[in-house]
């Protein structure tokens, strides 16, 4: 007596392609997917508000602290001018975005374990892209407030702001970063057994990837091992733009803003090498979103 193989309807909903529906149909369709999970990602922020307080109070605990802590320090200590918060200021920006990016994965994971994420996927999305860009914005916006209240506290200490595109450049980038780092913790949470994993890797990387940056000393600061391993640091490229465009009024795209061991590289270098960090974290996510989960 044979028994017949069965096909779990999940693994049968991996994928749905529509062929019937046109280009602008499949984009409507996409949209509402991805307001209705962001709207849904929002409304849970709102029911614990205790996590936009805090992500808006830690940032700014930091630039008090790590400010007060080098107040006294000589003047170009670090061979930057001025107040050390003023210099501490691009990396709590990048910082702060790259934290809040990282732990993007935790919803999805929880919403994993608790079975939510499976029936997610078993309804018939046009593309299950609309998961991680529902993700996205929701990072996105939240990165774009605390990037205003730390540029707000930064001008209040006395470093001024940049000119009106100086800003939206600034935003920009932080809106890149937060794309690409958001797809990778996506990527993890999708890969790893469950949240006690995901945690392990946040806080194994979260701190390391901090000291091994330019957010609290400049490069020349460094040993030269420790400069190779934070010009190899995705942070580094977003942190010294925003630095650059602090320091000088009149920049310019063109303008050097880092100066490393193997080469210097211009502001719409570190513009290019961040998207392109993007590109590659939401590319290696596609192979995820497409598979059945256990």
């Amino acid at each position: 007596m044979t028994q017949s193989t069965r096909t779990s309807p999940l693994a049968e909903s991996a994928q749905f392609d529509y062929p019937d529906l046109n280009i602008s149909i499949k984009i409507s369709h996409f949209i509402q997917e991805t307001l209705a999970l962001t709207k849904r990602l929002f409304i849970q922020l709102i029911r614990r508000p205790s996590t936009l307080i805090a992500g808006l109070v830690q940032p700014l605990m930091w630039l008090v602290l790590f400010g007060a802590l080098f107040q006294n320090a000589p003047d170009g200590f670090m061979g930057t001018s001025g107040q050390y918060q003023n210099f501490l200021g691009a990396g709590v920006i990048v910082f702060t975005a790259f934290g809040g990016a990282l732990n993007a994965g935790l919803p999805v994971m929880f919403d994993r374990e608790f079975g939510f994420l499976n029936r997610l996927l078993m309804a018939p999305l046009v593309s299950r892209s609309s998961i991680v860009v529902a993700s996205a914005i929701f990072i996105m916006a939240l990165s774009l407030l605390q990037t205003i209240v730390i540029m707000g506290t930064i001008a209040t200490l006395g470093a001024g702001l940049p000119n009106v595109l100086g800003i939206l450049v600034i935003i920009a980038i932080v809106m890149v970063l937060v794309l690409a780092v958001t797809s990778l913790s996506l990527a993890l949470a999708f890969s790893l057994k469950g949240h006690v994993e995901l945690i392990a890797v946040i806080l194994v990387t979260n701190l390391p990837l901090l000291f091994a940056s330019t957010a609290l000393a400049p490069i020349s600061f460094m040993p030269t091992w420790l400069q190779w391993i934070a010009l190899l640091n995705p942070l580094s490229y977003a942190i010294e733009p925003i630095r650059y465009i602090y320091q000088h009024p009149d920049w310019s795209l063109n303008a050097i803003a880092i100066v490393a061991p193997w080469g210097s590289v211009s502001l719409i270098g570190c513009l290019g090498l961040l998207s392109g960090f993007a590109a590659v974290s939401l590319y290696s996510i596609q192979p995820l979103l497409k598979r059945s989960l256990g």
